[in-house]
């Protein structure tokens, strides 16, 4: 009964009956946190970082846009020097330092980042030393696949995220240190 399912679904899929968003779903849910403990107040950490329009803090951004700021439902485009990925602002608390986000259904963005179904949120806590910066993210590979292209599997997934995420952090005490 299981090998019949399978092969129906792979026919329907073939007839593009089945998409691969439907697809997706079937493929674990992947989880990536990082932080980084920066010698500053959070206020000063966090007013680097605060606004959803602005993401000069990141490295590997070479220019942004949003379409409403720091608005939830804001969208925006992240320049990385050739590629772009979408995103969308999904929560935002100033009082908390806190916002949440999501890579929009855009197909461009998988080729930037070997993902889908992608949510993330970045925290700024107190801590002994100054700061905390939480980043953290849920995802699934970009090829649902069960057998998945080289490049789009969840090592690749997981790792893709993780590097995008230990940039910014990494690069956080130095802009605090330059400040």
């Amino acid at each position: 009964m299981l090998k019949k399912l399978a092969f129906m679904l792979v026919a329907l899929t073939g007839f593009g009956l089945v998409n691969q968003a439907a697809l997706a779903a079937g493929t674990p849910e992947l989880k990536v946190s990082q932080t980084v403990e920066v010698a500053a107040p959070p206020a000063q950490v966090w007013a680097l970082i605060k606004n959803f329009s602005d993401m000069s803090w990141h490295p590997a951004v070479k220019s942004d846009t949003a379409t409403d700021g720091n608005n939830v439902g804001s969208t925006r485009t992240l320049d990385l020097g050739g590629p772009k990925l979408i995103e969308q602002l999904t929560k935002y608390n100033d009082a908390k330092m806190t916002y949440s986000y999501k890579i929009t259904a855009d197909p461009a963005n998988v080729k930037t980042l070997p993902v889908t179904d992608y949510k993330s949120s970045i925290v700024v806590k107190k801590s002994a030393t100054g700061s905390t910066v939480v980043w953290r993210g849920t995802f699934r590979r970009a090829d649902p696949s069960a057998t998945p292209a080289a490049g789009q599997d969840d090592a690749a997934a997981t790792a893709a995220v993780t590097g995008v995420y230990r940039g910014g952090l990494d690069n956080l005490p130095k802009l605090v240190a330059a400040h």
